[in-house]
């Protein structure tokens, strides 16, 4: 299974702090931010993973990350040359992904607890759609979900609603099957010109292929000023995740 990393973006809600670097170079808790979604998918068993973000942040990303060896990830790059929306983003890792399952995570959620649980159901069937979903104050910030009485089944899909049909925000955590890749393509840009997660999601929701799991623990979209400082609150509190650890050898001397 493939994995793949939103990492790109203008991120105005940070500035200033994002006016010359990536905020997913931002640190959280004792490492840059990317490290926590290359972690939560190394935890779920997902090595192979790209990193999406734009021409101008990518070399940094390299830099930094290198091939993934020393956490024990396999890392690829994709350069998205024009904003364009998350599943344009998504579109972009076709060749990467074939046939394949694929895990995407944005990079700017903050999970504070390991993922693996609550891929579990796609995880074993590796078919249709997938979405994370966490129980949150104020849904009206999210992308929520409206489940069916039984809580089986997505039975609608809103962005930011004024007044929410649920408190389950829809997190930044998505697993799909191959044929993601052909809904994208049929999938019409919004007004703003960018091709709308929140649409392919809808589509395999008529199908009745979109299942969804809670998240057990907390969870941030650190994309705000405030929300990115609770979340290195939180980091701060907790064990770094143990794969990250070799971060902190020191490397040999030559």
């Amino acid at each position: 299974m493939k994995g793949i990393i939103l990492a790109g973006g203008s991120a105005t809600r940070l500035y200033p702090l994002t006016r010359v670097i990536n905020k997913h170079l931002l640190p959280i808790g004792s490492v840059p931010m990317v490290y926590y979604p290359i972690a939560r998918l190394l935890e779920a068993g997902i090595q192979d993973i790209l990193i999406i973000s734009g021409p101008s942040d990518m070399g940094q990303f390299a830099e930094l990350l290198g091939d993934g060896d020393l956490v024990g990830a396999k890392l690829t790059y994709k350069v998205q040359t024009r904003p364009g929306g998350t599943a344009q983003a998504l579109g972009l890792a076709r060749e990467f992904v074939g046939k394949e399952p694929c895990v995407m995570a944005l990079g700017d959620n903050f999970f504070a607890e390991p993922v693996r649980d609550a891929l579990a159901p796609f995880l074993s069937s590796q078919r249709g759609a997938h979405m994370v979903l966490k129980r949150v104050d104020d849904a009206r910030r999210y992308g929520v979900a409206e489940v069916s009485n039984d809580g089986r089944t997505i039975t609608s899909l809103e962005e930011k609603p004024a007044n929410p049909k649920s408190n389950l925000a829809v997190t930044g955590l998505y697993a799909y099957d191959a044929t993601v890749f052909d809904i994208i393509d049929r999938t019409k840009a919004a007004r703003s010109g960018e091709i709308e997660i929140t649409s392919v999601n809808a589509e395999y929701m008529s199908r009745g292929e979109l299942r969804f799991a809670e998240y057990s623990g907390e969870w941030i979209d650190a994309g705000t000023i405030d929300s990115y400082h609770k979340a290195n609150r939180m980091a701060l509190e907790r064990p770094l995740p143990a794969v990250l650890e070799p971060l902190f050898t020191p490397p040999p001397r030559k």
